[in-house]
């Protein structure tokens, strides 16, 4: 199985448990690996055969500017839904950061993995 990513996908959303975070719009960045066989696309050289990246990303980000949860868990497990069930993608490791929401750190984050990646 090969894989398709996105990495740094950046979105301004709310997200956070505090009241102050509550009221203002944060970046997020997403890094997406995605399962896929990429064999029929790389033959045919052709888009529709292979999973459109920039679909995945337009998406997710609609989502994201929309969403108001408190936990980037939430957040990783809805958008995993979203890249498995909307783009039919057996398997999809997900990582949101929340840049500097811990003094002294760059992010912090989570990193999940839904579905299975052999067939």
């Amino acid at each position: 199985m090969d894989t398709i990513f996105l990495n740094d996908l950046r979105v301004r959303t709310v997200v956070g448990i505090w009241e102050w975070e509550r009221r203002i719009r944060q970046v997020v960045s997403i890094d997406l690996e995605m399962a896929a066989d990429v064999r029929t696309a790389a033959a045919r050289d052709h888009i529709d055969a292979t999973l459109n990246y920039k679909a995945v990303a337009k998406r997710v980000t609609q989502f994201v500017e929309e969403s108001r949860f408190q936990l980037v868990e939430t957040l990783a497990e809805r958008i995993a839904g979203i890249v498995t069930e909307e783009f039919g993608v057996p398997w999809v490791r997900v990582a949101v950061r929340k840049p500097f929401a811990v003094r002294g750190s760059r992010d912090v984050g989570i990193s999940i993995e839904r579905g299975q990646r052999e067939p």
